[in-house]
């Protein structure tokens, strides 16, 4: 099977382990990326699959050196 370059919320909130609800709530403050296509709104895999790359990881500007 081909895997398009995006999928649905839903899908996205399956692989998270997420209900429907949660995905929509996760893409509306924009800790799931989103593409809004009129009233469609798609998770681009490349975008979803760099911000599992990037969890957990420190945020720029956040790393403190301990002495």
């Amino acid at each position: 099977m081909v895997e398009g370059l995006t999928m649905s919320v839903e899908e996205a909130g399956k692989l998270l382990g997420v209900s429907r609800p949660t995905a929509y709530a996760l893409a509306k403050n924009g800790q799931i990326p989103v593409l809004h296509l009129g009233r469609l709104l798609r998770v681009p895999r490349s975008a979803f699959l760099k911000m599992l790359e990037n969890a957990g990881q420190p945020q720029e500007g956040t790393h403190h050196d301990i002495r």
